[in-house]
């Protein structure tokens, strides 16, 4: 019957995508484990910040104390986990996400044994966390790695499992003044999509506005990175 058929087709249709967005999950994760390997010299060159001064920077400003616990989502090699530990002590807790085995590995063999630092391999559209867990989340140097709608979902998830009152905070590079970093930096914004790269050099906070009650945009001393504080109701 023409029902039938048309039913089929459009399963058929719903199947192809699925198996399409599948594909190019797993690319994307065989890409981020293979750059593991150059994740840290990347970032370096690209913030000047061979140091990581910009992390524990970062990571003051989230308003943690001692025994919170922290969360850094796309925590790549866990260079901002150290950064944390220094905020919430021993008595704390710190947990690095990342949806690549690769870099997780490369953040444990960094890290070393850490009674209080666990690593998570999960999608930030799908935080494996209860709601109302985190004193705060950080994400450094890796929001416009998120596709599509991802960003989106991320920052719905974030928002749920915060603690009222409490912050999300992003760093990101802002645009470089060098001519050939310039580049990169586009060609990395507009991989998430035309129509979300354009959202983001419009109007980048509107972006956090749509899930969080306070949001405020700062540049670091050095002008090569900014950061977006969130601030959950």
């Amino acid at each position: 019957m023409l029902w039938q058929r048309t039913a089929d087709r459009g399963l058929r249709t719903r199947v192809s995508l699925e198996e399409k967005d599948n594909m190019r999950s797993k690319i994307r994760v065989r890409y981020y484990n293979l750059f593991s390997h150059f994740y840290d010299a990347f970032v370096k060159m690209h913030s000047g910040d061979p140091g990581g001064k910009l992390r524990d920077h970062l990571a003051g400003k989230v308003g943690l104390e001692h025994g919170d616990a922290a969360l850094d989502i796309c925590t790549g090699t866990g260079a901002m986990l150290s950064s944390l530990c220094g905020q919430v002590d021993q008595e704390g807790l710190v947990i690095g996400l990342d949806f690549s085995r690769g870099m997780l590995k490369a953040a444990r063999s960094k890290l070393g044994a850490r009674a209080n630092v666990f690593l998570v391999e999960a999608d930030v559209g799908n935080l494996p966390f209860k709601s109302d867990a985190f004193s705060g989340v950080t994400c450094s140097h890796a929001f416009y790695e998120l596709k599509g709608d991802a960003s989106d979902k991320c920052l719905g998830e974030i928002n749920r499992i915060l603690k009222p009152g409490k912050r999300f905070l992003m760093m990101e590079h802002d645009i470089p003044k060098t001519r050939f970093v310039r580049t990169l930096f586009y060609i990395r914004i507009f991989l998430m999509g035309r129509s979300k790269a354009l959202e983001i050099l419009r109007d980048e906070e509107r972006l956090f506005r749509n899930n969080f009650s306070r949001v405020e945009k700062s540049n670091t001393e050095d002008g090569r990175s900014k950061i977006i504080a969130c601030e959950k109701a």
